[in-house]
């Protein structure tokens, strides 16, 4: 069982940056961290992920070159470095772990959600 906690979502103007945060709680080790996102009306996308050693990494077209994922261990923590925000970022984002998300296998586990609004 795998426990995460997001945190750092919140109302940014456009332009600006913002940093979430997941600590992820659990007896197991950890695998590929991740970030999605929903807009109202939309699927849940990936927006980044990052391996169990931090050496392959994962991007939407969308963000790539705005948007930088990280993660340490003692506690396994994922952020993700949002720059250059824009009114289409606006979403929920989750916080989500599973060993099969490169190959575009639902995470096993999530996170309740924070809110990211992107204003003009």
């Amino acid at each position: 069982q795998v426990h995460l906690s997001e945190s750092g979502g919140g109302l940014v103007q456009a332009g600006g940056s913002l940093t979430l945060s997941c600590v992820a709680s659990s007896r197991i080790e950890v695998d590929t961290l991740a970030w999605f996102r929903q807009s109202p009306g939309q699927e849940r996308e990936l927006v980044a992920a990052i391996d169990r050693t931090s050496e392959q990494t994962q991007y939407a077209d969308s963000v790539k070159g705005r948007f930088t994922i990280s993660r340490v261990s003692g506690p396994d923590t994922v952020y993700l470095q949002m720059n250059n925000l824009n009114l289409e970022d606006t979403a929920t984002y989750y916080c989500a772990t599973g060993a099969y998300i490169f190959s575009n296998i639902p995470p096993n586990y999530w996170g309740q959600g924070t809110r990211v609004t992107v204003t003009a």
